[in-house]
């Protein structure tokens, strides 16, 4: 996965993963969307041509599940070369960076089943092998998914095991010649389960090592069920998996027996971002959606589109995509610039590159979070917008309301990512990897100030001052947790979760901030400038609430009163003209019938 783009971040030295929420940032050395490579931008292009020309006029028959279809169009992606963007060249695959991935996800997101057919595949259903395969293995398989002459899957979840994924029932037995596991068990929740040829499958080696197997639908026994009947995504294949004693060969053990899970938790951070990337495609696809039915419906004798309560809808939603859009191509550009220099041809290359992603899990998870949940609010404002006819067929935001439900499921549910967002960091403290204890100490010992002083209303330099006291009532917020729990902090999943809260809602507003900060050196703010003046405002909120959750259950009496006090002071700002603001965005938003900035 080393970088063959002519762009990279420019990053004197290697940022950390979780480091934002230690020391702020420079924008000259932030990625962010208007630092796309031509190289970038030619994927871009053509990954959207092949969306209009050829998914947009087949959705119909994708949605009724016509044979085939989905199957072919996966063919044509890998004849741009669209399956194999991560994949090294030797097999194949274009060997390019990870924006350039985020980039092809968000172009095909517009239609969410054909998204997660071609994420099923080219992510998690053929990573594992990229990363943990042996040479053999890569040269039998890598290839074939990468021409799409195969397809693959992904096989964790069971019925008893969801989000508690190592707690699986499948077997494996080795064989008395010694020549083959013997799989015995059920799958559930597979994305291309009645489709793919090869299934990456998780078992327990006698019942106790959790370990991954790379299973061909030809052997004996393998079964995919019937197709689910879904909420959503119905043009995408979900079925369950059964498993009567298969015989897999020794050779299709992937990784270690018994290191299953280093696989399957490393492969869904890459999955979790590339989600995220998804749903910025999806909420830009909604917002043009809503934006044009806006203009177009009459009520009282003018567009609905003349009205405050539609245009703060539409500024609303552009404000969380644009939230979203920075933060997730922020932390692509981290992991590119970690990345830059790693050559396939190294000895060890493959753990090396785990290792970076490994190091913004964090940010990763948060991505998941704060995009899977922007789209949610997108979709039901899409439909609000649209009224009675949003709850119709006929209208694609009905589609994609159901369509947009399953994100803050898939790929570990958000709840699940909130508590690994507070755990992940918590642990890299205890192990030094942050130093996150001198920087609570450093920022309760500094003197209070406001969040921001009203010298600059709604200036870049305010918005500066409004993350930097976000991300001190965070800090301090930590630190009072773990005065009160110690290391049983983690039994308090709602204190944890809120935490995780005001970590995203830091790295968002930042991420939004160093964009902006960029957009201005080059003399185009006005939009951004909006965009970033109602997102602080709202992350300000977020943490100063969450802020009084950690608070009230870590603290009474006179310290309750003390440690409130000092954080309503970090969490105050005077107010500024919001409307006006979303007015303009709206404006915006109108007149590009879309999302803009």
């Amino acid at each position: 996965m080393p970088a063959t783009v002519e762009h990279q971040p420019r990053t004197a030295t290697r940022v950390p993963g979780g480091s934002f929420l230690l020391q702020g940032a420079k924008a000259s050395e932030t990625f962010t969307p208007e630092d796309f490579s031509e190289s970038h931008a030619q994927v871009r292009r053509t990954t959207k041509r092949f969306f209009t020309e050829e998914v947009a006029p087949r959705t119909a028959d994708m949605e009724r599940q016509q044979e085939g279809v989905a199957r072919g169009l996966i063919s044509q992606a890998a004849d741009l070369g669209l399956l194999g963007v991560l994949v090294p060249e030797r097999f194949d695959g274009l060997e390019m960076d990870v924006t350039t991935q985020m980039l092809v996800a968000e172009e095909l997101a517009a239609y969410a089943s054909f998204s997660t057919t071609y994420g099923a595949h080219s992510g998690i259903g053929t990573l594992p092998l990229v990363f943990f395969g042996t040479p053999d293995q890569k040269q039998r398989y890598l290839p074939r998914l990468v021409s799409g002459e195969i397809m693959g899957a992904y096989c964790l979840s069971e019925p008893q095991a969801g989000s508690d994924s190592l707690n699986s029932l499948t077997r494996a037995e080795l064989s008395e010649d010694g020549r083959h596991y013997v799989l015995t068990g059920q799958k559930m929740w597979i994305s291309n389960g009645g489709w793919a040829d090869l299934y990456t499958v998780f078992a327990k080696v006698d019942g106790e090592r959790f370990t991954a197997f790379l299973v061909e639908r030809s052997f004996d026994g393998v079964l995919p069920g019937p197709e689910e009947h879904k909420m959503g995504l119905r043009g995408s294949s979900t079925t369950p998996l059964f498993l009567d004693g298969v015989r897999v060969p020794v050779e299709n053990v992937l990784g270690e027996v018994g290191r299953g899970h280093v696989i399957a938790f490393n492969v869904l951070n890459m999955g979790r971002l590339e989600l995220a990337a998804a749903c910025v495609g999806g909420a830009k696809d909604t917002i043009a959606e809503a934006a044009s039915y806006a203009l177009q419906r009459q009520a009282f004798g003018k567009p609905i589109a003349s009205f405050g309560a539609i245009r703060q809808k539409l500024a609303d939603m552009a404000v969380l995509t644009f939230a979203g859009e920075s933060l997730l191509y922020r932390t692509s550009g981290l992991i590119d610039a970690a990345l830059k220099g790693i050559s396939w041809d190294e000895p060890g290359a493959p753990e090396r590159m785990l290792a970076v992603v490994e190091d913004y899990a964090i940010e990763c998870s948060i991505a998941k979070v704060h995009l899977s949940e922007a789209l949610d609010f997108a979709a039901d404002e899409a439909v609000q917008i649209h009224g009675g006819y949003g709850y119709h067929q006929d209208y694609a935001v009905e589609r994609n309301y159901r369509d947009s439900r399953i994100n803050r499921i898939f790929e570990g549910t958000n709840e699940i990512n909130r508590l690994l967002t507070t755990g992940m960091l918590l642990k890299r403290a205890a192990k030094q990897r942050l130093k996150l204890m001198e920087a609570i100490v450093e920022s309760s010992g500094s003197p209070i100030g406001d969040a921001a002083d009203g010298r600059d209303p709604g200036g870049i330099g305010e918005h500066r001052s409004l993350v930097g006291s976000m991300r001190r009532a965070t800090l301090e917020a930590i630190g009072v947790a773990v005065k009160r729990y110690g290391r049983s902090i983690e039994q308090r999943q709602q204190v944890m979760a809120a935490i995780a809260d005001m970590m995203a809602e830091v790295y968002a507003a930042e991420s939004a901030l160093l964009r902006t900060e960029k957009i201005a050196s080059r003399g185009r703010s006005e939009q951004a400038l909006d965009l970033l003046a109602v997102l602080t405002r709202r992350s300000l909120g977020i943490v100063r609430d969450r802020a009084r959750i950690v608070i009230g259950a870590c603290a009474e009496g006179a310290a309750l009163a003390s440690l409130w006090d000092r954080c309503d002071r970090m969490t105050s700002a005077l107010p500024i003209d919001l409307p006006a603001a979303r007015d303009r965005i709206a404006g915006r938003v109108l007149e590009a019938t879309g999302f803009r900035v």
